[in-house]
């Protein structure tokens, strides 16, 4: 009997990508066969990393996870789901205050193909207030966030911002 491989798309604009999307990562190794980390452009967000340099923060951080691997995006995500050939996203809710914006993406996305569902992880406790928004305003202000990041992550955006905390 052929088993269906379960591949899922985490997607986000990863800007930089933190211990809470590590978390999502790894809890999805447990539920998941195949997990797609697919980094999103989004250059009109304004990211403060570019979409390069965020594929490569990725993959540094996940690189020793056996069932995941990063891609980078343009498309729309139902677009680059059916590329990736997965029927899955995984999301994650940190609060109530991501729960509104996730549903509405989450019907978006299922309004665009019906046969897509979103799973919704919530992260550890200790990682629940992290957001790469938080990461990047500790970082305008000088002030360490390397508790907040995978080590190897932060050693790069050390040394591409030139000085060490």
């Amino acid at each position: 009997m052929k088993r269906n491989v379960k591949r899922v798309i985490y997607p986000g604009t990863f800007d930089p990508i933190t211990n809470g999307h590590m978390d999502i990562i790894v809890r999805a190794t447990h539920l998941f066969d195949e997990i797609v980390v697919a980094v999103a452009k989004s250059s009109e967000k304004g990211p403060m990393f570019s979409h390069e340099r965020r594929i490569a923060m990725a993959k540094a951080a996940c690189e020793k996870i056996e069932n995941v691997t990063v891609e980078g995006f343009s498309s729309l995500l139902v677009d680059f789901c059916r590329e990736m050939d997965s029927k899955i996203i995984i999301r994650g809710l940190r609060a109530v205050s991501d729960f509104e914006y996730e549903l509405q993406m989450g019907y978006a996305n299922a309004s665009l193909d019906p046969e897509i569902e979103t799973v919704y992880l919530m992260p550890s406790l200790e990682n629940a207030f992290i957001s790469s928004s938080v990461v990047r305003s500790i970082l305008g202000h000088g002030a360490s966030c390397a508790h907040l990041l995978p080590p190897k992550v932060h050693t790069m955006i050390q040394s591409s911002i030139g000085h060490e905390e």
